[in-house]
């Protein structure tokens, strides 16, 4: 019986784009998970309250978008957050739509974080090459324009 190995072709995969990118996501993650450890945040919620505080109001979808998540994975991000006291959601004159705020508890919590995520992104910029660095940025984002 033939092996698995020799029905399919795999020799191209170890190089597959969503594959690579989402270990760096995922190695990038616990690096910065880690650093935010001691002000009880994650990196994805640190995300998410600097996107808040940056925009000071914008709506769920808004902010889903510009993160490219999903909705509602977006909402079950921010559950946590809100029962912190970081964030509030409020409806708008429409109803339908719904807007985050940043707490006076997120931003003391922003007060603390920023700082060890500073270290944390020198500690990237300077292990990298700012070079380096650059250019992985424009090249994420030229991948997110040509994946939308």
């Amino acid at each position: 019986m033939d092996s698995m190995k020799e029905k399919l072709d795999l020799a191209n995969c170890g190089a597959c784009a969503c594959m690579n990118l989402r270990k760096t996501s995922r190695a990038i993650t616990q690096y910065y998970d880690r650093a935010l450890q001691p002000v009880g945040l994650r990196a994805t919620q640190f995300t998410i309250l600097v996107a808040v505080a940056k925009a000071e109001s914008i709506t769920i979808s808004k902010l889903a978008e510009f993160l490219v998540m999903d909705r509602t994975t977006l909402t079950r991000n921010i559950r946590p957050l809100e029962r912190e006291g970081y964030l509030e959601i409020r409806t708008g004159s429409d109803q339908r739509k719904r807007y985050l705020y940043l707490l006076k508890k997120g931003e003391t919590v922003l007060e603390k974080a920023l700082p060890l995520w500073q270290v944390t992104q020198q500690n990237i910029v300077r292990g990298l090459g700012i070079d380096n660095f650059r250019k992985m940025l424009i090249t994420v984002n030229d991948t997110i324009s040509l994946t939308r």
